[in-house]
C-alpha cells in the first residue's frame, strides 16, 4: 500500500523536477548542429540541438539575442551556453539559450559574411550598378567626423592636388552603438541636397568590431539607393566592409580616395598647354590650307565677257530648240484632233440611239415568239400531267379500297363482338377490368356480364378455381 503524502500530482512532480536540474545542473557549454528551428512573431527562437546520438530542445529568448550579429540557419554547428531546465506545461526538458557562437568562425565575421552573400545574390554589388566618377567635379562632399585626423588628411590632398573644387563636410559619428543610423543620416542629406559631384564615405583603421557600422545592411542599401557616385574609405587597405562592395568605387585609404576624385592639377596644367599647342598647329594648318584652296579657285574663275557670249549662244540654241518643239508639237496635236473629231462621229448619240431601237425591236419580236413557244411546250405537258393525275388517283383509290376492306375483314375476325355472336360472353368486376379467373373474384362481389345482345348484373354465390 502507499500514503496519500507520497502522490503527486502532474504539475507538482514537474515543479519537483525543474527545481532539481535547475538546482544541481550548472550552467554549462555544448556543441552541436541547429535542426528545427523556428521563429515565431514574437522574436523568441526555438531549435533542436543536436549530435549523431542525441538532441536537445532550446529557446533562445529575444531579450538574449542582443549580441549576435548573424542569423541562425538549421545546419549550423555552434557552441552555446545555457540553463537546463523543464517546460513545465509540456514536461520538456530544454535548455535556456544565453549566448551562441558559431564553430570555426567568430559571431561578426559570419554575420559579415552572410550579410555580403545575401546582397552578392540580389546583384546589388553588379558591376552594372556602379556609377561612374565625374573626371572634373565641382564639389566634393566628405562623410566622417570632424574630429578625425581623416577629414585633415582628406583636405590636405585635394587643395594640393585639385584647389578649384569646392569640398563640403557632413559631420558625422563612425563608431559606436546606432552609429550606422547617424551615417545613414548624413548620406542622405548629402545625396538629396543635390550639391555635391562626388561623395566620399570616410574614416580611419581599427577592429572588426570598431568597423561594424559600416556593415550593417540599412548602410549597404542606403549607399546602393543614393543618386550621387559614393567612394569609400574605410579603414586601412586590409580592410574590407560591406559599405565597400556597395559603393561605386573602393579606395584603399581615405588619402587615395581623395586622389581617384579628383584629376591632379599638374597633370590637368600640362594637358592644358599640349592642347592649346595642339590647338595652334591646327589653326596654322588650316590657314595654310585656305591659301592654297582661294589660289586654286581664282584660276578656276573665267572672264565675265566670255562667259556672257557663251551663255548667249547657249540662249539662241535653247530658241531654235523650241520653236522646232512647238511646231512638231501643234502638228501632231492637230492630227490627235482631226483623229478624235473622226470617232467622235462614229460615236454620236443619235447614231447609237437609232441602233439601240433597232436592236430593241429584233429583241422584242424574239422574245414575244419564244414566250409563245414556251407556252405551247408547257400547255402541252400540264395536259399530259392532269391525265396522269386521274389515272394514278382512280388506281389509288380502287387500291386502298381493295385494302380497306380486307383490313375490316381481319378486324371484324379479332373483335369482340365477334367472339360474343359465337355464344362467349365478357365478365366485368365493378371496376370495369375484365375478369380472367376466379381467383381475382371473392364471394358476394357484383359483376357485369356482356352478352351478344345485352348485359346483365349478377352476384358471386359460388365460385371454384378449376
Amino acid at each position: 500500500m502507499f500514503n496519500q503524502d507520497e502522490i503527486y500530482t502532474v504539475s507538482d512532480f514537474l515543479h519537483l523536477c525543474k527545481n532539481s536540474i535547475e538546482r544541481d545542473i550548472p550552467h554549462c557549454w555544448i556543441q552541436g548542429e541547429i535542426s528545427n528551428l523556428s521563429r515565431p512573431s514574437s522574436g523568441h527562437l526555438y531549435f533542436s540541438l543536436k549530435d549523431s546520438t542525441g538532441q536537445i530542445r532550446c529557446a533562445f529568448f529575444r531579450l538574449s539575442q542582443r549580441n549576435i550579429r548573424f542569423t541562425l540557419e538549421n545546419g549550423m554547428s555552434i557552441v552555446m551556453r545555457g540553463a537546463p531546465t523543464v517546460y513545465e506545461l509540456r514536461g520538456d526538458f530544454q535548455m535556456v539559450v544565453q549566448q551562441i557562437e558559431p564553430v570555426g568562425v567568430g559571431n561578426l565575421q559570419l554575420a559579415f559574411d552572410q550579410l555580403k552573400n545575401k546582397l552578392l545574390n540580389e546583384g546589388i554589388f553588379d558591376d552594372s550598378n556602379k556609377k561612374k566618377l565625374p573626371l572634373s567635379p565641382k564639389t566634393i562632399g566628405v562623410i566622417s567626423s570632424s574630429s578625425g585626423a581623416v577629414i585633415r588628411d582628406i583636405f590636405h590632398v585635394l587643395k594640393q592636388r585639385y584647389p578649384y573644387a569646392d569640398i563640403l563636410l557632413y559631420d558625422t559619428v563612425v563608431q559606436g552603438e546606432n552609429a550606422h543610423k547617424k551615417i545613414i543620416n548624413a548620406l542622405i542629406s548629402a545625396d538629396s541636397s543635390k550639391l555635391c559631384d562626388v561623395l566620399i564615405l570616410a574614416r580611419g583603421g581599427g577592429s572588426l568590431e570598431d568597423l561594424w557600422s559600416f556593415n550593417e545592411e540599412e548602410l549597404g542599401r542606403a549607399i546602393f539607393s543614393c543618386h550621387t557616385p559614393i567612394i569609400s574609405a574605410i579603414g586601412h587597405e586590409t580592410d574590407t566592409t560591406i559599405a565597400d562592395f556597395v559603393a561605386d568605387v573602393r579606395a584603399p585609404t581615405p588619402t587615395a580616395a581623395a586622389v581617384i576624385a579628383t584629376p591632379d592639377r599638374l597633370t590637368l596644367i600640362d594637358l592644358s598647354r599640349k592642347l592649346r599647342n595642339r590647338l595652334h598647329d591646327l589653326i596654322r594648318q588650316a590657314i595654310e590650307g585656305n591659301k592654297q584652296t582661294l589660289k586654286q579657285l581664282q584660276f578656276r574663275i573665267s572672264n565675265p565677257k566670255d562667259q556672257l557670249q557663251k551663255n548667249a549662244q547657249k540662249l539662241d540654241d535653247y530658241e531654235l530648240r523650241l520653236n522646232y518643239f512647238i511646231r512638231h508639237r501643234f502638228i501632231l496635236l492637230n492630227s490627235k484632233l482631226r483623229e478624235l473629231k473622226t470617232e467622235l462621229n462614229q460615236h454620236s448619240p443619235y447614231r447609237l440611239i437609232d441602233f439601240r431601237l433597232e436592236q430593241s425591236k429584233t429583241s422584242k419580236e424574239r422574245l414575244l415568239k419564244n414566250i409563245t413557244g414556251v407556252c405551247q411546250i408547257y400547255r402541252s405537258k400540264l395536259e399530259q400531267l392532269n391525265n396522269r393525275l386521274h389515272l394514278n388517283t382512280r388506281y389509288s383509290i380502287k387500291n386502298e379500297s381493295k385494302q380497306l376492306i380486307h383490313q375490316a375483314n381481319r378486324l371484324h375476325i379479332l373483335s369482340p363482338l365477334s367472339t360474343l355472336s359465337r355464344g362467349y360472353s365478357i365478365t366485368h368486376n365493378e371496376k370495369g377490368d375484365v375478369i380472367l379467373s376466379s381467383k381475382v373474384v371473392e364471394l358476394g362481389d357484383i359483376v357485369n356480364t356482356k352478352l351478344k345482345q345485352g348485359q346483365f348484373t349478377s352476384k358471386v354465390i359460388k365460385k371454384s378455381d378449376t
